[in-house]
């Protein structure tokens, strides 16, 4: 028994399908590595803010407390 068309027809199917699907990534290296190094330094900033906003509660906390010592262990999250 045979198929006649079908099968062209489905093969005609699947490369259509296939030609509308995404390929390669379009960014050349030097793009990529670009973008992955501006990734890396806004995370490098965002880094740099966190810490110094702990050290500015952590200065303000110290401050705060040195004039009445509750002993509960800096009050902050000891869990880890």
């Amino acid at each position: 028994m045979t198929r006649g068309n079908q099968r062209e027809r489905d093969r005609a199917k699947a490369q259509k399908a296939a030609s509308g699907q995404k390929t390669k990534t379009t960014k050349s290296k030097a793009e990529m590595q670009r973008d992955k190094d501006m990734v890396a330094q806004l995370m490098r900033d965002k880094q740099k803010q966190a810490e110094e906003k702990k050290k500015a509660e952590g200065a303000g906390a110290a401050a705060g407390s040195s004039s009445s010592s509750s002993g509960g262990g800096g009050g902050g999250n000891s869990k880890k």
